[in-house]
């Protein structure tokens, strides 16, 4: 909206707006942020060494749930369609690969993804695990 002064007009712009719908886009994202960061819930098994998963954009992570199911980050794969998958996203890509299995999915699970793995040209696996937690400190 244009003021007239004494020489001419004064444009001005009212921010007022600009800074309400600001103000609900940031309460949006503080709100979805912490939920796009969930994963697949599983129990994962726990070990003595354990190296924090890089946080870049560079890897994805092979869910198996104790159910059996296959989550590829978190997308639902089905056994029969992962070798595709891991050739079309990890291999092609150049993508690290980390294995992420329930603590009690039957090991001739685990052995039947990691031969999927293999099958598919992936060289480098990682495993995630939990640290275990000293029985001495509470």
């Amino acid at each position: 909206m244009a003021i007239k002064t004494g020489n001419g007009f004064l444009a001005e712009i009212n921010v007022t707006p600009f800074v309400d719908v600001m103000l609900v886009l940031l309460i949006i994202f503080m709100v979805t942020a912490p939920l796009m960061t969930q994963g697949v819930e599983v129990d994962l098994p726990t070990t003595r060494t354990v190296k924090n998963l890089p946080q870049d954009k560079d890897h994805l992570v092979l869910t198996v749930k104790k159910d059996g199911a296959l989550f590829l980050d978190e997308f639902e794969v089905k056994f029969e369609d992962l070798n595709t998958h891991l050739k079309n996203l990890v291999s092609k890509q150049k993508k690290q690969l980390f294995l992420r299995a329930d603590k009690d999915v039957p090991y001739g699970l685990v052995v039947d993804v990691m031969g999927e793995i293999k099958g598919a040209g992936i060289d480098k696996l990682g495993i995630v695990a939990e640290q275990k937690q000293d029985q001495n400190k509470k």
